[in-house]
């Protein structure tokens, strides 16, 4: 009888073992339950694109008795036709799909989906392909059979830096909104005073009255929700790009 402290491999599950992760990880899952209980609501998914059906079903089994939701997909096509909802989610992806390769999903999800992580799995591994995958972002690259920790790791991780990036594009998305609310001369105001004029100065430039930039600036601090000036300035350098992007 196998002990509960022994990993139970992806190969394994494969051939019947299925229901051993249960009793491992009844054990074990809260090294990696954390991700989901944390107050935020949004609840991670980890997306499984992969060829083989035992595969799909071993992993989903494995992902879900950890804590995290779980959908499978037996190719790119089929997980391309799936709205993906913004929460904090990890794609383990297969990289020798049929018709659409994996390195192809890959480059589709990274450029629609950033906050996105990918960890890439093979049964056929060679150096090209492991380096072109890592190259678009993968931030695992996994040759069958691997443990079953050395994937929830890698997973727990993607879906942290998932959470990370939608935490920082929400964050811009905010920023920008904030900046939408600010009229023409309120944003010359601030790009002026962010560089480091006075409101003397600022007046001169834009031929008002220091008070009149005093006022200005009032309203540039209180509509972009600065606590301070040093907060407004470290708004204003993250603008362009936020600009760009919006």
């Amino acid at each position: 009888m196998r002990s509960l402290s022994a990993p139970i491999s992806l190969a394994e599950t494969q051939l019947g073992e299925t229901p051993h992760i249960y009793a491992l990880f009844n054990r074990g899952k809260e090294k990696y339950r954390w991700s989901t209980c944390e107050s935020d609501a949004a609840e991670p998914i980890v997306f499984v694109v992969d060829g083989d059906s035992s595969v799909r079903q071993s992993l989903k089994s494995l992902i879900v008795c950890c804590g995290w939701q779980a959908e499978t997909f037996a190719s790119a096509h089929e997980f391309l036709s799936r709205p993906w909802p913004a929460v904090p989610s990890c794609l383990v992806l297969d990289v020798s799909l049929p018709n659409l390769s994996g390195l192809d999903l890959q480059k589709r999800v990274v450029m629609d989906r950033p906050d996105m992580s990918i960890i890439c799995i093979t049964a056929q591994p060679d150096v090209y392909t492991s380096v072109r995958a890592m190259k678009a972002g993968a931030i695992e690259f996994l040759i069958k059979p691997f443990g079953d920790d050395v994937l929830l790791g890698a997973i727990q991780e993607g879906i942290q830096r998932s959470r990370v990036e939608l935490g920082r594009e929400a964050n811009i998305q905010a920023l920008r909104n904030s900046y939408a609310r600010l009229s023409q001369r309120e944003r010359q105001v601030m790009a002026l005073v962010a560089a480091g004029l006075l409101n003397k100065q600022v007046g001169a430039e834009l031929g008002i009255s220091e008070i009149t930039v005093k006022a200005h600036r009032g309203h540039v601090m209180q509509k972009m929700k600065a606590n301070s000036f040093a907060d407004l300035v470290r708004m204003a350098a993250r603008l362009p790009s936020a600009i760009t992007n919006g």
